[in-house]
């Protein structure tokens, strides 16, 4: 995935999750609302964001992938 050098708030990260919450398998979008719930550094919010960004228009391929780390993550 591409690295941007703009901090993600966790509002952000939230926000961008809701929005993607009907493209995003159920178990990763359970997770991730409780992963969110965590003391999480500013390197990790980005990583999320990133993952979650544009998920809805990506490939199969693509998204399988974005599952893969997100998962990874949380």
């Amino acid at each position: 995935m591409s690295k941007c050098t703009i901090d993600h708030s966790l509002e952000d990260v939230r926000n961008k999750l809701s929005e993607q919450s009907t493209f995003l398998p159920q178990d990763i979008y359970e997770q991730c609302k409780l992963f969110l719930d965590e003391s999480l550094d500013q390197v990790m919010l980005n990583e999320v964001f990133h993952l979650l960004k544009k998920y809805d228009l990506a490939s199969d391929e693509v998204k399988e992938q974005k599952n893969i780390e997100l998962r990874k993550l949380i």
